[in-house]
């Protein structure tokens, strides 16, 4: 069924569910609640109506969104190139998702299908990198740009020396119906352009080498991907319509389709068995705080990143029994110490419950709304 998405934007004197769900007096909401600015607190809530008619609804609110805050994304900066990856193999006519390729000397054969099966399931490192590798940080920005998402850029790779490296590794496709091996060699991209943008250094010292520096992280070299853009990402995934053509990806509807099939799979539906891959285990909203199962009813189309102390998630959330569907975006930093790259973070006993609970908060208000 094909919906018209209208979008209503709330101003700050209306009443506010993100606010409401702020005012909570449960613990996990308070502890954060009480010295909310030096937790970097950011948030966007879109509830999601449709007309009698069959007009998709949307309509907007947010809590201390700053597109000037910097804030490090960690693994949330994986979906824009999950995407990006899908919609460049949809755009050679040799290539699709299933398309094995070898990445250098790695004498294993990989599909971006798997790839992106495994970024969402588990958040794998290596398969975003292998994407990275694919795609090279020009053409993931310039990309980027053209499908007006201008504050978001991607400059390196995560969790592997020297990650932010120029000089890209070479792939071999193996198309299988064609004869020739289609291959990208000897790419290099440009160098790195320093952010400047409030709150790129933080703390008051960070560990280097295993040596304590004195001195604020400087982020000026890392990823950014503003709430604000991972917001409408979400948005641009699940009603391409409402964009404008030229702002929209060009994903064959199957990309699509399987895309947001990944990001819904829980680990143990992408082939991960092992008890530590639970089903919240990159699922924060409403069930990160418990390793219980999730009700099938319930449905989380997202992608979560936490280091250097923050933690982020962008989701779109069903509830199929209930008729309910809303976009849920937050950050928060939890770093008490002041201290980066310590592996010191308060990710489990305030990060992630305080997530968890804003998540069930807002379920709540909506299903109260609903009912």
């Amino acid at each position: 069924m094909k919906y018209w998405v209208f979008i209503v934007v709330i101003f700050a004197s209306c009443s506010n569910p993100i606010e409401t769900a702020l005012s909570s007096k449960n613990e996990l909401i308070k502890t954060v609640v009480s010295d909310i600015k030096k937790h970097e607190v950011q948030i966007l809530f879109t509830q999601i109506d449709t007309s009698d008619s069959g007009e998709m609804i949307f309509t907007d609110y947010e809590y201390n969104v700053h597109t000037d805050q910097y804030f490090y994304p960690a693994n949330t900066i994986k979906l824009p190139v999950a995407l990006l990856a899908a919609e460049f193999m949809d755009a050679n006519e040799n290539l699709n998702l299933d398309t094995p390729y070898i990445i250098d000397d790695d004498d294993n054969l990989h599909t971006v299908s798997d790839d992106i099966r495994q970024i969402f399931a588990v958040s794998d490192n290596e398969s975003y990198n292998r994407l990275y590798e694919i795609l090279g940080r020009d053409y993931i920005n310039n990309r980027l740009r053209e499908k007006g998402l201008n504050n978001t850029r991607v400059v390196h790779r995560l969790s592997t020396p020297n990650a932010d490296k120029a000089s890209r590794s070479n792939i071999r496709f193996f198309p299988g119906y064609t004869e020739d091996v289609i291959e990208l060699k000897n790419q290099t991209d440009r160098d790195i352009n320093p952010v400047t943008i409030q709150g790129i250094n933080k703390g008051k010292g960070y560990i280097e080498d295993g040596v304590l520096k004195e001195s604020p992280m400087n982020f000026s070299e890392k990823n950014y991907f503003p709430l604000e853009e991972q917001h409408v990402l979400i948005k641009k995934l699940i009603a391409p319509e409402v964009f404008p053509a030229a702002e929209r990806f060009d994903l064959s509807e199957e990309s699509r389709t399987r895309l947001l099939s990944a990001m819904k799979a829980l680990p143990s539906e992408a082939k991960y068995t092992s008890p530590e891959y639970y089903d919240s285990y990159v699922k924060f909203f409403m069930y990160g705080d418990s390793k219980d199962d999730i009700p099938r009813n319930i449905k989380v189309y997202n992608k979560v990143g936490y280091a250097y102390g923050t933690l982020t998630e962008t989701a779109y959330i069903i509830d199929t029994e209930n008729d309910i569907r809303f976009i849920l975006s937050a950050t928060i930093l939890v770093n008490e110490n002041a201290i980066f790259n310590d592996d010191t973070y308060e990710y489990e006993n305030i990060g992630i419950p305080f997530l968890a609970q804003l998540g069930r908060e807002i379920y709540k208000q909506e299903k109260e709304r609903k009912d």
